[in-house]
């Protein structure tokens, strides 16, 4: 027994040393006004409507997820580069990024940032938020909104096509139990078992991508829609 707590030893103090990233976005007006992820290296994902929300959406991102957004974050040197451009444009949400490892903590705050590798990571916490924001609409028309599951599962599916998803494993539950309920419409069901079809056995095309979404590639990476495609409309 006690050679088993040596060994738990060094592994606890490597996952208290292993890094970790935060981010959050504040824009009164959009909805939600606030939004906050926590990432874990090891792929877990926290996503928080409120600094002090209690239960939050957790699901987790994988391998190749999680190593794109960590390494865009040694490309910002864990955040020691300035991302805010200083250009005098709308105000699109006060964001900040930090990175946390150990007792180093770093962050930048920024409304609008000019720097590639400062956008892309962005756009991965945007991406992030707005999974966790399509697994709930999905979860609350499955239980309280029958009728109003298709239109779920359409705005899930358009998001696939616009390559706004991660984690897609989070989706599976809900999809199978409405491609398995009678009591859902039948296209509701049959585009469940579509879409669940297609999340575990992604086309090639969809992982090769998976770390240019489409919002980096088009260079919409400071606003234009936010969480689950709502437009935020920047503010001036």
């Amino acid at each position: 027994m006690r050679s088993f707590y040596l060994l738990l030893i060094p592994l606890l103090a490597m996952a208290q040393d292993a890094p970790r990233l935060f981010y959050s976005k504040n824009f009164p007006g959009s909805q939600p006004p606030y939004t906050e992820i926590r990432l874990e290296r090891d792929g877990r994902v926290e996503y928080r409507e409120a600094p002090d929300e209690e239960n939050p959406v957790v699901y987790r991102l994988n391998r190749q997820e999680v190593d794109a957004v960590f390494a865009l974050a040694d490309k910002l040197d864990h955040l020691k580069r300035e991302l805010e451009s200083g250009l005098k444009v709308a105000r699109m949400g006060d964001k900040v990024i930090r990175w946390e490892q150990g007792a180093e903590k770093r962050e930048a705050k920024f409304n609008y940032t000019q720097d590639a590798d400062g956008a892309a990571l962005y756009d991965w916490f945007e991406r992030m938020c707005e999974s966790a924001l399509y697994n709930i609409d999905l979860e609350r028309a499955a239980k309280y909104d029958k009728l109003g599951v298709n239109q779920a599962i359409l705005k899930l599916e358009a998001a696939w096509d616009r390559r706004r998803l991660v984690a897609v494993d989070q989706y599976l539950k809900m999809l199978d139990r409405v491609a398995n309920n009678e009591s859902y419409l039948n296209m509701a069901r049959e585009r469940a078992a579509k879409l669940a079809a297609i999340f575990r056995n992604p086309p090639p095309e969809a992982g090769k991508s998976a770390a240019k979404p489409e919002g980096a590639r088009d260079g919409k990476t400071n606003g234009g829609a936010n969480s689950a495609g709502h437009p935020d409309g920047g503010q001036e």
